[in-house]
């Protein structure tokens, strides 16, 4: 599995898990904690997740599927923006503790801005930071702007990582803000890195035709181009066996020159400033 670096030079998993509409049945629960041990077994041992996905039903499935292998994991999680306070987001952080059965979340992020003053969300942070309930703290959905902001903050430098929507048909994040986190040493999660519900991206010829080349699937192509910049944590979700080791193959995927030049022909980088894509 190949890895990337966290600012402080830890090495967290270049290829992750999602879990976003698990735990929102629970007929479906033993299938999706079924689909995320498969997910670990392969080297999928980063886990994204947040209290928002299934109304915390889906951190009750991270902590399923986490029994008995927690230390070999790293958890992330959300803070929903309406949470973000002083006082608010301690509280949410201990009731996602109590939902994932553990005692510290890996990384902690503030899912999307919100009214809360950034000030006290970082506040709060680097307070659950030093008490050892979370190891990192970072950003959901922010853009440079917002980034620049969030480091001019006390503690803000301590932002480890920013999670966006990344995808071949949405590149906007390359202008600015992946050259950004890059100077800053922090790695981008990309969500729904296959393009997200209906996945008509899995249509485009381009990847159609370099999968044909790698004995892949266009799936598979559009999970390893996000991940060619190695800055950039792919967090593709999946509830079914054959779906799961298809992501974990992805992994192993090395795009050539020729096969990234033939995706720019078809979804051109951004030639100016674009406004962050949300999903």
């Amino acid at each position: 599995m190949r890895m990337v670096q966290l600012a402080d030079g830890t090495e967290v998993p270049a290829l992750g898990q999602g879990t976003w509409h698990m735990g929102e049945r629970g007929s479906a629960a033993k299938a999706e904690v079924a689909a995320l041990k498969l997910g670990i077994e392969l080297g999928m041992t980063l886990i994204d997740t947040a209290e928002m996905y299934g109304n915390g039903g889906a951190e009750e499935v991270v902590a399923e599927a986490s029994q008995g292998q927690r230390d070999r994991l790293f958890i992330v999680s959300k803070v929903y923006p309406h949470n973000a306070s002083r006082t608010g987001v301690p509280a949410a952080c201990e009731r996602s503790l109590k939902r994932l059965r553990t005692d510290r979340i890996d990384l902690y992020l503030l899912h999307w801005r919100g009214s809360h003053p950034l000030a006290e969300t970082v506040e709060a942070f680097e307070k659950l930071r030093s008490a050892g309930k979370i190891r990192y703290w970072g950003v959901s959905n922010f853009d440079t702007r917002d980034m620049n902001e969030l480091a001019r903050l006390p503690g803000g430098v301590n932002c480890a990582s920013n999670q966006v929507l990344y995808h071949i048909s949405s590149r906007g994040i390359e202008y600015d803000l992946l050259p950004w986190c890059r100077e800053h040493r922090m790695p981008i999660m990309a969500y729904s890195p296959v393009g997200g519900q209906g996945a008509r991206l899995l249509r485009s010829k381009a990847l159609v035709d370099v999968a044909k080349r790698h004995n892949a699937t266009p799936g598979q192509i559009a999970i390893a181009w996000t991940m060619r910049h190695g800055n950039v944590i792919s967090i593709p979700k999946a509830s079914d066996p054959a779906h799961v080791r298809e992501n974990a193959a992805s992994g192993s995927i090395e795009l050539s020159p020729e096969d990234i030049a033939a995706i720019d022909a078809a979804h051109p980088p951004p030639a100016g400033k674009q406004s962050l894509d949300i999903s």
